[in-house]
């Protein structure tokens, strides 16, 4: 991208270092979009990973309606805060995914986070048609996500209102996932790799839950077990552990 476009996103820092933030997080996005694929999270051209660049009010986050082997860095796109595509950009002759507005409202509204992902897996779809919650009766669930998986409200797509749907589920609530109600999940992250980390597994305890309610009542787990898994996951679990993005 150009000096004057940098400038024009509000007093990003501009030089080579920055140009190269600004690739990585592109390589990173593209790539982790080839995971929705690996986990069956998404079909055709739905669903979207973004990315947060750090250090300035940008974003990264793919076309729309292009096909999943078609995306690289070079046509994934840089936004504003504002949800506004940065001329003269790589990327910028296309139009950016649909719920662009969405993630830029998430990235105002929540400065901690630093990738929003969007799928259409569909157990966790389900229970968005549904418009229930997923309940936290497993170990794994209060792991990842330290209690049930919420649900948010119906929103139309196009605007900010997904996005003012997601925060206001999600501020102050320790799970990364949220079920938009008959839409499907959107998850956060601390950069974009986490959040496709929470994609994968909001599916995967979606999926676990509804096969124990065919077997039987799903037994709950107390609030303080929630806790203590919760904790020790987050904080003492792994090679490296760095804390839940809350």
């Amino acid at each position: 991208m150009t000096t004057d476009s940098i400038r024009a996103t509000g007093g990003a820092p501009t030089g080579a270092d920055f140009g190269a933030v600004i690739d990585r997080i592109r390589a990173e996005v593209a790539s982790l979009h080839a995971e929705l694929v690996r986990y069956g999270l998404v079909v055709w051209t739905g669903g979207n990973v973004s990315g947060r660049v750090p250090g300035a009010d940008l974003f990264v986050i793919k076309p729309s309606g292009v096909s999943y082997d078609d995306l690289a860095p070079e046509n994934m796109i840089l936004c504003t805060l504002d949800g506004e595509v940065v001329p003269g950009s790589p990327g910028s002759d296309r139009s950016p995914s649909s719920d662009t507005a969405a993630h830029a409202y998430v990235y105002r509204e929540m400065p901690e986070v630093g990738g929003v992902v969007h799928t259409h897996s569909p157990y966790a779809v389900g229970w968005a048609a549904a418009g229930r919650p997923i309940p936290c009766v497993t170990t794994a669930m209060a792991d990842e996500f330290g209690g049930e998986v919420p649900i948010g409200p119906f929103a139309i797509i196009g605007d900010d209102s997904i996005g003012r749907g997601i925060v206001e589920t999600l501020r102050g609530h320790r799970s990364r996932a949220v079920l938009m109600q008959n839409h499907g999940p959107f998850t956060i992250g601390k950069d974009a790799r986490d959040a496709v980390k929470a994609a994968v597994m909001v599916e995967d305890v979606a999926r676990s839950v509804a096969v124990a309610h065919q077997v039987g009542t799903p037994l709950p787990i107390a609030q303080d077990a929630i806790d203590s898994l919760f904790h020790r996951y987050q904080n003492v679990y792994g090679q490296d552990p760095t804390g839940s993005l809350a």
